[in-house]
């Protein structure tokens, strides 16, 4: 205790002549003026890179020896230096030190409060060496290359399906586990992931931010105007590979290949008769549960289905059947 309390009541008679910082001893304030001339007087013999003092080089040479002293007492994770160690342990104490000053959201890194800050600046400064798009970190510059790559990384291990980003992967994990994390807060509705049920909520608010400039015709979706321009262009860029018939997107084209593959994914949870699409299942079930929703407006019969009423309605019409 005594030699700690040193720190405190030591004088600091060592002054820089640059930026006047003061230190305790020569060799610290040898040190520090590193800071001003560049010197960096340790280099490391495997990578060649260098350091401006001991301990920064010796914390540095465990990446090439994999030893890591410090381990967290809560989950056993392991870390080269002490300093990451102390940071490490505010994702279990719940720390967070760092507030933003505009919206104060708070952070348990200062890294990760400067990359949010680029959110109210507009600041995005790594830019695509392919397009030229721009990210304000790394890490979605490095997931977008892979736009360019075509390279997908993450793979899942039940249906070994792949993916350029973790998140997605992580996000796609859902299908196989039912998690629906998401909750809308005025249905209770649940989603899988947070777009989907951002996109939800249009729904309640009646917001249709996406607009066509041919017809003026509104969307919730930007993925639904992106479908809905090919009614004015007449594309159909999606092509069946058996018959060659083509679509105007590409979820109808999956429906149609299971045609050819007799893909029938959606059974009956009490019968487990499959189908195609999960409508057909839902129109399905009436016949366990009876309903039939569907009401001749002429004589008040009723169906378990449309297209039953429509045959029905021929007597009234005349149409042929």
């Amino acid at each position: 205790m005594e030699q700690h309390q040193g720190i405190h009541t030591v004088k600091r008679t060592y002054r820089c002549n640059v930026c006047n910082k003061t230190y305790v001893s020569t060799g610290n304030l040898k040190v520090h003026q590193r800071v001003h001339t560049g010197e960096h007087p340790y280099s490391c013999e495997v990578c060649n890179k260098t350091f401006r003092d001991i301990l920064s080089f010796k914390v540095h040479q465990r990446v090439h020896t994999g030893e890591r002293p410090y381990h967290c007492v809560v989950c056993n994770k392991t870390f080269s230096d002490r300093s990451n160690l102390n940071v490490h342990k505010r994702v279990h104490s719940g720390e967070r030190p760092f507030p933003c000053d505009v919206c104060n959201k708070t952070f348990s890194f200062k890294s990760s409060l400067k990359v949010h800050q680029r959110v109210h600046s507009g600041e995005r400064p790594f830019p695509c060496d392919v397009c030229n798009k721009t990210f304000k970190d790394t890490c979605s510059l490095k997931d977008h290359h892979r736009v360019h790559t075509g390279e997908h990384p993450y793979r899942c291990v039940v249906c070994d399906k792949t993916f350029s980003k973790a998140g997605s992967l992580k996000l796609h994990e859902h299908v196989h586990t039912g998690e629906r994390p998401y909750r809308c807060d005025v249905c209770n509705k649940t989603f899988s992931n947070k777009s989907n049920l951002k996109v939800h909520h249009r729904v309640h608010t009646g917001e249709h931010p996406y607009c066509c400039v041919v017809c003026d015709k509104t969307f919730s979706k930007a993925g639904s105007l992106k479908l809905h321009k090919h009614v004015h262009t007449g594309e159909r860029p999606y092509r069946c590979d058996v018959c060659n018939k083509t679509f105007s997107d590409r979820s109808n084209l999956k429906v149609h290949l299971r045609f050819h593959t007799g893909e029938r994914p959606y059974p009956c949870n009490v019968c487990n008769k499959t189908f195609f699409l999960p409508q057909q299942v839902k129109v399905h079930q009436r016949v366990h549960t009876g309903e039939r929703p569907c009401r001749c407006d002429v004589c008040n019969k009723t169906f378990n289905n449309t297209s039953t009423l429509k045959l029905h309605q021929c007597v009234y019409t005349g149409a042929p059947l």
